[in-house]
């Protein structure tokens, strides 16, 4: 994305005074759920602030926590760590219990593509290889998966839309452990700005006759 374009997006949503993902009013972050969704096909998403969050709030969202063994896709030594932190073992055979999309300059153009033979219950999307910082969703169609790990980014206690009112309604959801996952909407909005603009056709170059 362009210089110019960063800092019109940036100019937009500073101007607003919604920066933090906890306001009522933001559309930032919706904004970029309804986009990945649109290019997934999946029904929810998730925005959180890191791969490992993804990672996380993938697993939990399943259900998935201290004592269990999955098999991930590709696994690396980090994520490796991570899951060991986690208290989760992995193993070399079975159904991943997600599946995983870096996205970056290179191929920012294809989430459909890289996705459409995606058949995890639960789809991470690393949008850190974009340059705006570390982000990442999780997408799925299962809305008890959506509801566990939108649970996990903000404290546990409650959802962004719950917390106003301080009213338990589903108690059966709330983790164990607590954490601050939430993506900032600045990033959000540069993300979304980066998708959009690198799914448009290229446009047309020479002099024309």
């Amino acid at each position: 994305m362009e210089l110019f374009d960063t800092a019109t997006v940036l100019a937009r949503v500073l101007t607003t005074g919604v920066v933090m993902s906890i306001e009522k009013s933001d559309r930032e972050l919706p904004g970029l759920e309804r986009l990945l969704t649109k290019q997934t096909g999946r029904a929810r998403a998730v925005l959180v602030n890191s791969r490992t969050a993804a990672i996380h709030a993938a697993l939990a969202g399943q259900g998935i926590g201290h004592g269990d063994t999955v098999a991930v896709p590709e696994p690396d030594a980090a994520t490796g760590r991570f899951l060991n932190w986690l208290g989760v073992s992995v193993e070399d055979q079975g159904t991943a219990a997600y599946d995983h999309v870096a996205l970056g300059s290179a191929n920012a153009d294809q989430l459909g593509e890289l996705t459409r033979d995606a058949t995890a219950p639960a789809l991470v999307v690393d949008l850190t290889g974009l340059g705006f910082g570390p982000a990442a969703a999780v997408l799925t169609d299962d809305d008890k998966v959506w509801a566990r790990a939108e649970r996990l980014k903000i404290f546990g206690a409650y959802d962004l839309r719950t917390m106003w009112t301080q009213e338990e309604a589903s108690t059966s959801l709330v983790p164990g452990v607590q954490f601050n996952y939430r993506l900032s909407p600045l990033v959000a909005a540069c993300a979304r700005m980066a998708l959009t603009q690198a799914a448009r056709p290229a446009a047309p170059t020479g002099a024309r006759s």
